[in-house]
């Protein structure tokens, strides 16, 4: 039950919260998965260090601003004796919920307490405190949205659309957003509910709205979340991206927590019964049709006055809503990509057949790539340590030289010739190799990074056994890194290499060396 330290990105995220306006410790701690105390306890050290905006913030990387906000993070802090040791009050929420689970009792639950917690409350306070909290809590009370607080999001399944060439139906899922205070509405239908079109649907639904809520609450659906927890849902990294662009708070639905989710439930069955049932009998060859009629009955649905109100929601959102929703950004957010990359000992990382250059510093270790249609961006502990270009030519080579180290920056100057008589250096066969290894990619460049490699090998193996696995490689025609590798990994050079070898390094499929002069 304990909580251990806030990691950074927690950090990063209770001080985006509190900056964009939020400032309720409870609902930061509820989006962010932790405890409201330590939401306040890290406010407190920020504003204490003088951090006054997220931009501030966001100029500090991750290890700066963890040695900024907790200087002593290494050693459990000590504090100043009192004399006087203060009772941690149990997380009431999750002892409720672990007595929902098979064979476990309060008198279970609080041997665990206590063992985290030797000075806490004794086992009669323990149950009496409990008994006290449930009764207060355990009348369901109708859910009070307020105005542009809240946008609740999900997907039904929707109306199908016939494919002219095949004459199948294609099915479509729809997309339901409404904001909590006017239950104005939101519909929009798609061919997958994959993260893509979770995150454009979401884009298009704020735009809609003309403007962003507080808070979105979307149901655990892998799209947004990657892993389901009552306490810490994790919202994957591209969804909390778009989150950040328009200044929202995502905070998913509790598992198996129907309530938390009744506004857009609500929703659905409306969209269904005034959307879906009106389309019944039609009959769409394309996404866009079928989404343009379901624009012109979205704008019927939205001004029907609601008998039980007496007001339409277009009505309820004009004067409620509207004018408390944040302002929509000065851009539409872009897809961005999230993966994590190796930088290779050529300082470049590969992205989708394409490698990218990465300062030196970081060869053979991680860092986050972040990808758009046009651009990339490499990060290191949250900072951004390069950015190119994005190629979608397979194979290309995008490199900033400033990210070689001095010895290796006439690596764009390099030529063919260069790199086979270095390899010559370590021996005969391995420069045979790298020329035949060249020789047999569409572009020489191609062959570089495979060849560095191989001359690599060098310094873990020594010379005489490379140039005998560069031989074994080339008497099989087996010409790549890997087999390469494989052979000194095995001890296989060491086997007699065959007669034809001599034939083989004849043969007129290699180029030779004067043909790159």
């Amino acid at each position: 039950m304990a909580q251990g330290r806030l990691t950074v990105r927690k950090i990063k995220e209770i001080l985006r919260y509190y900056f964009s306006g939020i400032s309720s410790s409870r609902k930061i701690g509820l989006s962010i998965g932790v405890s409201k105390s330590a939401v306040g306890s890290c406010i407190s050290k920020a504003l204490l260090a003088g951090i006054k905006s997220i931009n501030e913030v966001s100029a500090y990387s991750d290890i700066e601003l963890e040695q900024l906000l907790y200087p002593s993070a290494k050693e459990p802090d000590k504090g100043v004796s009192t004399g006087k040791v203060s009772k941690v009050l149990p997380d009431w929420n999750y002892i409720r919920h672990e007595l929902g689970r098979k064979h476990v009792t309060l008198a279970l639950l609080w041997t665990e307490y206590k063992a985290d917690n030797p000075s806490g409350y004794e086992y009669s306070q323990f149950c009496e405190l409990y008994r006290r909290w449930n009764k207060k809590f355990a009348t369901s009370m109708r859910q009070v949205h307020k105005a542009g607080e809240k946008a609740f999001v999900d997907f039904c399944d929707g109306h199908d659309v016939l494919d002219i060439n095949t004459g199948e139906a294609r099915e479509t899922d729809l997309f339901v957003g409404t904001l909590g205070a006017s239950s104005y509405v939101y519909a929009r239908a798609v061919f997958t509910q994959d993260e893509e079109n979770w995150i454009d649907c979401h884009c298009k639904m704020y735009s809609y709205f003309g403007g962003v809520p507080e808070i979105t609450v979307p149901d655990n659906l892998k799209s947004g979340v990657t892993e389901s927890d009552r306490y810490e849902p994790l919202v994957n990294a591209s969804y909390q991206d778009m989150s950040e662009h328009y200044g929202t708070c995502i905070i998913p639905a509790r598992v198996r927590k129907p309530r938390d989710k009744a506004k857009v439930e609500a929703s659905v069955l409306v969209a269904q019964r005034w959307i879906l049932a009106s389309l019944r009998d039609k009959v769409f060859t394309n996404l866009y049709d079928l989404n343009v009629a379901i624009d012109e009955l979205l704008s019927k649905l939205n001004n029907k006055v609601m008998r039980h109100v007496g007001k339409s929601r277009k009505e309820l959102y004009e004067t409620i809503d509207r004018p408390m929703l944040k302002q929509l950004p000065s851009t539409t957010y872009e897809y961005t990509r999230f993966k994590k990359v190796k930088v290779n000992i050529d300082c470049h990382i590969s992205l989708d057949g394409s490698y990218y250059s990465a300062p030196y510093q970081y060869v053979h270790e991680e860092l986050w790539c972040k990808y758009r249609s046009l651009v990339i961006e490499l990060y290191s502990n949250g900072k951004r340590v390069a950015s190119h270009i994005r190629s979608f030519k397979k194979g290309a080579y995008v490199t900033n030289k400033e990210h070689l180290p001095k010895s290796y920056r006439e690596h764009l100057e390099w030529t063919p010739s260069r790199i086979i008589s270095w390899g010559a250096i370590l021996g005969e066969n391995v420069g045979l190799f790298i020329e035949k290894l060249i020789s047999e990619k569409r572009h020489p460049e191609q062959g570089y990074r495979a060849s560095l490699g191989v001359i690599r090998l060098a310094k873990k193996y020594d010379n005489d056994r490379l140039n005998k696995a560069c031989g074994k490689a080339l008497s099989i025609d087996s010409i790549s890194y890997k087999t390469i590798e494989m052979i000194l990994k095995k001890n296989m050079e060491g086997v007699p290499l065959p007669k034809t070898l001599d034939l083989f390094t004849a043969t007129e499929n290699l180029r030779g060396s004067a043909y790159y002069q």
